[in-house]
């Protein structure tokens, strides 16, 4: 789930319907992640038009010729790190096992998307509910943490996790864990199946699941 292209959906399109091309050397992709590193480093409110075209060495106009405003970027920034969430969710929907088990599978997916899509899912993580998409994508997100915390209620009910906490509790503490990584975390050649997410889920889940004792022999 790398940074490559944006979905047909987000490209802006010429009035016959088809795909704009872009200028040489700054199509809609390098924009995007020009724009997203500017948000991270400036703050979303902090940016300016003219700030992206300063970084970028083009006019205005040619970032224009790609995006109706700054908004559009913010939007297609957000909804790639919220899609990636969500195509895990999907992907743990499908997994006919225990809610401990998706659970887990959850939390490495996270952070999979997390090390994958980083300076967008570090945007997300960022947004405070200033405009009416950093509101849209917080909704989403709210969908997110709901879907966490109805996994830990079952895997309680299940008798897998220490009932001892509120479900809702649990699940902010998991992923507050998840979303810390962003602000230390810097993509290298390892690779975030490469240990990342085994020391998140040993972390997390050392100390959520219940010890039964091994059966007799």
């Amino acid at each position: 789930m790398a940074m490559t292209r944006p979905s047909p959906a987000t490209a802006r399109t010429r009035s016959d319907g088809a795909p704009r091309r872009g200028r040489p050397g700054y199509d809609l992709e390098s924009l995007l992640v020009v724009a997203v590193a500017v948000f991270n480093e400036r703050g979303y409110d902090g940016t300016s038009m003219e700030d992206l075209s300063r970084r970028l060495g083009i006019a205005k106009s040619s970032i224009y010729y790609h995006v109706e405003s700054k908004e559009d970027l913010l939007r297609m920034a957000l909804d790639r790190a919220l899609d990636g969430l969500f195509s895990v969710v999907a992907q743990v929907a499908e997994r006919d096992e225990p809610a401990i088990d998706r659970l887990e599978r959850l939390v490495r997916g996270s952070v999979a998307v997390l090390a994958d899509l980083l300076p967008c899912v570090t945007l997300l993580l960022r947004a405070r509910g200033n405009t009416d998409t950093e509101r849209r994508a917080l909704a989403r997100r709210r969908q997110f943490d709901q879907i966490v915390a109805d996994l830990v209620a079952e895997a309680e009910s299940d008798g897998d996790i220490r009932p001892d906490v509120d479900p809702a509790v649990t699940a902010r503490l998991l992923f507050g864990m998840v979303n810390s990584v962003v602000e230390w975390y810097r993509p290298g050649g390892r690779r975030a199946d490469d240990g990342l997410a085994d020391a998140v889920c040993a972390v997390a889940f050392d100390g959520l699941r219940i010890r039964r004792p091994a059966s007799a022999a």
